[in-house]
């Protein structure tokens, strides 16, 4: 039992050691981790030190080449101003010593006209003595001389007079006719626009005669689709390779060709197709009106023109009148116009710019009631064209008086444009013009919603709203347009009237 005892006290008195000893021995360790960090840590703030002594000294160094740099520069900028001034005062004693000189002569010429003026009064004293002494002696005063030799010359030269007078006036009017004819010839000659006459049929050539079957389609609803929505005749007969857009409105016709090239180039030719293609007609068709409008102002050098007036005036390129083109004939006009304005020292700017846009009108005229001058006076004033340019233009067919030179001006030159051999032909205006007014019959009903006239003028469609007017109305419709055409209108052979009604409903499965 006793040695039990003393095992355990014995263990625990070697438990207690080996603690103590543990602990003294970390506390060692912990002391020598203590000092390696510690020794660490002064490395790093010397290095650091190191590293931010030298950094200062490059910025030092740095900061000491800027310093230097600037100051060359300032020092050099000192020089420069330094001489600038120098210059400056050399030009200002240059300047005081040419003041001097010009005083000094000033006053030599003011001294030179006294002295010129005392000589003067002396010479004008003197001839009034002797023209005092001459009266005395010739018992007239120089009035009543004057008259006497004026008298006997009119009577001994009377007739010499006469002759020279008629002679003078004769080679004035010489004169002014061969300055007219001169201007008149110049102004030609400098206009270059060419002039294509318009026709009222457009051919599209095919590659090969199985498509006329796919463009007429099955009892022909693709060709009367196509007619529908463009409002053109497409003839397809026994003309090989080829197609005739015919219709009197050279936009719409324009429109079919475009539609029509499309269509052949797709090879899908249907009523839905043609009606997505006449659209892309539509809205490229607008797109080539304003550039020939944007083209035109380029090539006449006029700016500051509104937008919306330059889409009206691209409208002029698919116009024609007597034949001519309205586009080609306005741009001619205004070249005229400003040739001769500038012979004749007058504005050419406003010549030129009124010459453009005398027939504005014209884009508009089968839209809105009223001559193309009314209309064109319209336009202008709306989209702020000056009060010059709208005298200038609105006189050139004398429904207005001629108010200034520039008017006159564009009067001449239109008459140029239009008479010139080969510019218009009569035969074709009449045409479209009967062309118009069935157009214009129909389109007077209401509830009409489309118009063409088609084959040359011997028939004409007439497309109603189907909400407005019912089956009863467009019998009776049709007599009333048929019977309105034959009060009003002169034309050979008969004229087929239809008359078209039709509900479509579009509804989409979604």
């Amino acid at each position: 039992m006793d040695q039990i005892i003393i095992i355990f006290i014995a263990a625990v008195v070697a438990l207690v050691a080996g603690c103590i000893i543990g602990y003294y021995a970390r506390q060692s360790l912990a002391k020598k981790r203590a000092g390696s960090l510690e020794a660490k840590l002064i490395k790093k703030v010397q290095q650091t030190k190191e590293e931010t002594a030298q950094l200062v000294k490059d910025a030092q160094s740095k900061a000491s080449k800027i310093l230097e740099t600037s100051q060359k520069e300032v020092d050099e900028r000192r020089r420069e101003f330094l001489k600038a001034q120098q210059l400056i005062l050399d030009r200002e004693k240059l300047l005081e010593g040419k003041i001097e000189a010009f005083d000094k002569k000033e006053v030599d010429i003011l001294d030179k006209a006294e002295k010129l003026k005392i000589a003067k009064e002396g010479v004008d004293a003197l001839r009034l003595q002797a023209e005092s002494k001459l009266e005395k002696v010739a018992s007239l005063t120089r009035e009543d001389a004057k008259k006497e030799l004026l008298a006997l010359v009119e009577v001994d030269s009377q007739k010499d007079i006469l002759e020279r007078i008629k002679k003078l006036d004769q080679s004035g009017q010489d004169t002014l006719a061969l300055r007219a004819r001169e201007i008149v010839t110049l102004a030609i000659q400098k206009c270059a626009v060419n002039h294509t006459l318009e026709l009222s049929t457009t051919t599209i050539t095919l590659s090969s005669e199985d498509i006329k079957g796919r463009i007429i389609g099955k009892e022909g609803r693709n060709i009367k689709a196509f007619e529908k929505l463009t409002g053109v005749e497409l003839i397809v007969d026994d003309t090989p390779d080829s197609v005739v857009i015919s219709c009197f409105n050279p936009v719409r016709r324009q429109i079919a060709k475009m539609a029509l090239d499309k269509l052949i180039q797709d090879g899908r030719i249907q009523p839905a197709k043609i009606e997505e293609k006449v659209e892309e007609a539509k809205q490229e068709i607008s797109k080539v009106i304003k550039e020939a409008g944007e083209k035109t102002l380029y090539d006449m050098n006029i700016l500051g023109v509104n937008d919306k007036l330059v889409q009206i005036l691209g409208r002029l390129y698919y116009r024609t009148s007597y034949g001519q083109n309205v586009l080609q004939h306005s741009m001619e006009v205004a070249l005229i116009a400003q040739t001769i304005a500038e012979e004749l020292k007058a504005n050419a700017q406003v010549a030129k710019r009124a010459g453009l846009f005398h027939d504005i009108g014209k884009a508009l005229d089968q839209q809105m009631e009223g001559s193309h001058i009314e209309i064109g006076i319209k336009i202008l004033e709306k989209f702020g064209e000056k009060e010059e340019i709208i005298h200038a233009m609105r006189s050139h067919h004398g429904d207005y008086p001629v108010d200034s030179i520039e008017a006159a001006i564009v009067i001449v030159a239109d008459s140029i444009s239009a008479s010139r051999p080969g510019a218009r032909k009569d035969t074709i205006e009449n045409y479209l013009q009967r062309l118009k007014a069935l157009e214009d019959i129909a389109n007077r009903f209401e509830g009409v919603e489309k118009t063409y006239a088609i084959q040359a003028g011997r028939e004409i469609r007439v497309f109603v709203k189907a909400d407005k007017v019912d089956d009863l109305g467009v019998s009776k419709m049709a007599r009333q347009i048929a019977a309105n055409i034959e009060e009003e209108l002169k034309y050979p052979g008969e004229i087929k009237v239809t008359v078209i009604r039709e509900n479509r409903v579009v509804e989409y499965a979604r």
